[in-house]
């Protein structure tokens, strides 16, 4: 005799749970919402309210790893020269995080903020655990970037899948960039920081350092862009370039705006 159902076991599956159907076409509006709102409510709990933003390549290696390895003389160059940035970028990062430690309370502290992959962004989130405070990784997921980096807060790790999601939480709580040297992903940042504060839908001052003089020289000529009028010689002021440690904590603590 065949026993009656329960009847919870005839009852569809509600949408929400529905994985089928939440990675679907249909459900991509829920999928950005998502990505928006889980962002939102960790900053609130971490009471993240103000990022210094650390941008820079994925290929960056350490001195550790540079140190390790067998090399062509070519190719050592290269990431020896790749090493220095990586070893700035974690000296920076520390030293902003400390300062930030030591500010008033009645101030804000600043979290340092990375994209929460390699090279850079590990020489980045390094720095401040260094520092022994937290810092966020805000990830993508990528063929060639696997997980994040060890010295990432769980807590304030987070793996995008849309880059329009996770470049808005790069900005919306910035205030400050440091741009080191890096490819096309890195230009993109930089470059959309740049128009939103040119066009002014970013209102707030930001210090931003393109660090690395030598770089940055070589792949832009600045100068050409003023040459032709596409833009004014003033948006050359959105940005200071150095190849200084020194000079870089000095123009980024000088120049926020302390809440």
């Amino acid at each position: 005799m065949n026993k009656t159902k329960n009847t919870k076991d005839l009852l569809p599956e509600k949408a929400y749970k529905n994985l089928d159907f939440l990675n679907s076409k249909d459900a991509r509006i829920l999928r950005i919402l998502s990505e928006y709102l889980y962002t939102k409510k960790q900053f609130e709990e971490e009471k993240i309210k103000n990022t210094i933003v650390i941008f820079g390549s994925a290929r960056a290696p350490s001195p550790e790893e540079v140190s390790g390895k067998e090399e062509s003389i070519k190719g050592r160059s290269k990431s020896l020269k790749l090493a220095e940035y990586y070893d700035a970028t974690r000296i920076l990062s520390k030293r902003l995080s400390e300062w930030s430690k030591n500010l008033n309370q009645v101030n804000q502290k600043y979290v340092i903020c990375s994209g929460g992959g390699p090279g850079i962004m590990q020489a980045a989130n390094r720095g401040a655990s260094e520092a022994e405070t937290k810092s966020i990784a805000l990830g993508i997921s990528l063929p060639f970037e696997n997980s994040p980096n060890p010295y990432v807060v769980p807590d304030l790790n987070f793996e995008f899948h849309y880059f329009f999601t996770r470049k808005f939480w790069f900005s919306y709580l910035a205030e400050a960039f440091v741009i080191m040297p890096g490819g096309f992903g890195t230009l993109d940042e930089f470059f959309e920081i740049l128009t939103l504060i040119q066009t002014e839908k970013i209102k707030k001052d930001q210090p931003i350092v393109l660090f690395g003089k030598e770089y940055w020289s070589k792949l832009i000529n600045f100068e050409t862009l003023v040459d032709y009028g596409v833009i004014e010689r003033k948006d050359l002021d959105l940005f200071f370039i150095t190849s200084s440690v020194d000079e870089a904590y000095e123009y980024i603590i000088s120049n926020l705006n302390l809440k």
